[in-house]
């Protein structure tokens, strides 16, 4: 039996815990037709087992008018303003299950651009969370959204601007440090918040740990989650094994072969029955 290491922070976050048990409120009401705004969370799985029992998905862009008035679960990253006053409009009765720690972002940069800081985000400007963000600056507002070092270092302001900083919430913490540094440096008129939810940062610090210690690692989560990700990278410096897995069905368990010590973590958007079964998998393989 090989020894199996797993993240004590694995598995779902409180806002995403949150959006799926709001979907689950709506199904058991029952009234009318339900619809999630985009995916609820970024897990394939969760997704498609809430169609199943009827709720369909509104895909970004797609045209409001083609689909049946209904009640529409807004996903846990967030929208712009405008999708949400478009759906208002479309006569859809709104749920709002937006993580509170983004929902404390879009009400940060709106109040921000409006006082005529320029608001820089610190993030994936083509993940949902970042583009939801965005859609709740102001008209005409300045921002920028930069990932790396190269574009913190190219990134310039005017000497009397005043710049906000903050990060999407599933963002490495220490690269996040290091880009608000090379901003400070720069001199100017800086007002940094650290969005990233207390969740990462300790799933991050778990999966960093466990890693460190560990012969191969396993991630598991939803090719489309940017917290799992950001796990898979931070592993992957330290177990040159780590494998990026959806279920124990992608797992190919030759690599376990001669191997002892197993760890294991996983997204924000990952269900425990996924992450038990990959676990018990592991524990029993050879």
């Amino acid at each position: 039996m090989k020894n199996v290491i797993l993240a004590p922070s694995a598995g779902f976050c409180f806002g995403v815990q949150r959006a799926v048990d709001m979907v689950d409120q709506e199904i058991a009401r029952g009234k009318g037709p339900i619809y999630t705004y985009g995916p609820i969370i970024h897990n394939e799985i969760v997704v498609r087992d809430f169609e199943k029992r009827g709720v369909a998905v509104i895909e970004e862009g797609h045209d409001l008018s083609e689909y049946e008035p209904g009640i529409v679960i807004l996903r846990s990253h967030g929208i712009t303003a405008k999708v949400y006053h478009d759906l208002e409009d479309h006569g859809f009765t709104l749920v709002d299950a937006t993580c509170p720690n983004v929902l404390r972002i879009h009400r940060l940069v709106e109040k921000y651009a409006r006082e005529g800081y320029h608001i820089l985000i610190i993030g994936n400007a083509r993940h949902p969370e970042v583009e939801g963000i965005i859609g709740w600056i102001p008209a005409g507002s300045p921002y920028t959204a930069i990932t790396t070092e190269k574009e913190a270092e190219a990134f310039t302001l005017s000497e009397n601007d005043k710049l906000l900083v903050v990060s999407q919430t599933t963002f490495n913490y220490k690269k996040f440090g290091q880009l608000v540094e090379i901003l400070e440096q720069k001199g100017y008129d800086i007002t940094a918040v650290n969005t990233i939810c207390n969740a990462t940062e300790e799933r991050q610090r778990d999966a960093y740990e466990i890693a460190r210690k560990t012969d191969v690692m396993l991630v598991i989560g939803g090719k489309n989650s940017s917290n799992t990700q950001k796990l898979y990278e931070i592993c992957s410096r330290e177990c040159k094994q780590t494998y990026f897995i959806q279920t124990i069905d992608d797992l190919d368990v030759s690599v376990l072969q001669s191997i002892q010590n197993v760890g294991i973590t996983a997204g924000a958007s990952t269900p425990q029955k996924i992450i038990k079964e990959v676990q018990t998998n592991v524990r029993n393989e050879f």
